[in-house]
């Protein structure tokens, strides 16, 4: 052969091997059956939380707070965009109010308490365990309650026995007393009206039975507030001989009642509360209020005060007041 023949044959077949070479890297080439199959990722899921309302009804040991929400016309409000921080009272902690709190809180004529109770338990915006701070916040209700870390969570003076049960509009903590606002005083929704309170006192039996004769029984079963300055026994025995029994005739029912709606003033006025000087009546005259060695109503003494109702207070005074013009003699 040839050297030029030679030259030639070896430039076919490296010419050969390059076009080999190229065609094993074709995007057309079969695929490789040997590679692992490439994964997919795992879809993620999202478990949706209920509301507040949703959250608490879910638990068995909120059974209580969630029938006095419901009761309170709340569970729309708790269901609400918010974000809510809710300090949440268990069963136990409804259970160790007073005996009879619970259903007097749960009457249709207490729901505006019920209510100013159950905000003040709920404060705006979603504050995690994790970002809770010394001092005071404010409430729902308007006023505040003070958070203390001291020792352990605290509100006021319930311990956070729980935290960070989470909702969709909020976060609930668990407390273990129930929160009361300083505003409530949840003795009188235990105590009876004026009427009752006095008819329990066997030292206003007179009072009562004038009460009665006078026609104001449902007047002083009213919603009120009242402050009644109420004469015992022995105040009413003090009047002039043949007075008293003369004021309960059927004929003398009008200056009966203007003479008891005397010692009656509208609002309700704490011994703290009492400062000197005039305070109009539910009868239309003024007393006179004074703190000098001792209160007194006009001239009568007071020897005894806030004797808690429902609807008011009662102050015991040693005298009949009489309105001014009225002559007993």
């Amino acid at each position: 052969m040839t050297p030029s023949r030679t030259r030639a044959l070896l430039a076919a077949a490296a010419a050969s091997t390059v076009l080999l070479a190229a065609c094993g890297t074709n995007s057309t080439a079969s695929p490789d059956t040997t590679a692992a199959p490439a994964t997919t990722a795992a879809p993620t899921t999202t478990v949706a939380l209920g509301d507040i309302v949703e959250v608490a009804s879910g638990n068995a040991d909120f059974s209580t707070l969630v029938a006095a929400v419901q009761a309170a016309g709340l569970v729309e409000t708790l269901q609400g965009e918010g974000p809510f921080t809710v300090f949440a009272p268990t069963d136990d902690a409804f259970a160790a109010l007073p005996e009879g709190l619970v259903d007097a809180l749960l009457l249709p004529e207490n729901v505006e308490t019920l209510k100013a109770i159950l905000t003040y338990h709920v404060v705006p915006g979603k504050v995690l365990a994790a970002d809770v701070a010394d001092g005071e916040v404010a409430t729902v209700q308007g006023e505040g309650v003070t958070l203390s870390t001291a020792g352990g969570v605290k509100v006021n003076e319930s311990n956070v026995i729980a935290t960070d049960v989470l909702a969709s509009n909020g976060v609930i903590h668990v407390i273990d007393s129930v929160l009361v606002p300083p505003s409530i005083d949840v003795a009188a929704l235990l105590a009876g009206d004026i009427v009752e309170v006095a008819s329990g006192n066997a030292d206003f039996s007179t009072l009562v039975a004038a009460v009665q004769a006078a026609g104001l029984v449902e007047t002083l079963q009213g919603e009120g507030p009242f402050t009644v300055f109420a004469p015992t026994n022995a105040a009413f025995a003090a009047l002039p001989a043949g007075v008293l029994e003369r004021l309960l005739l059927p004929e003398n029912k009008d200056l009966l009642a203007s003479i008891l709606t005397y010692h009656v003033v509208p609002g309700k006025v704490l011994a703290a509360d009492v400062v000197d000087g005039e305070v109009a009546t539910a009868q239309g005259g003024n007393v006179v209020l004074s703190t000098m060695g001792g209160v007194k109503v006009n001239q009568a003494n007071v020897v005894a005060t806030d004797v808690i109702a429902s609807n008011g207070v009662i102050h015991v005074i040693d005298s009949v007041l009489l309105p001014p013009g009225v002559d007993l003699h």
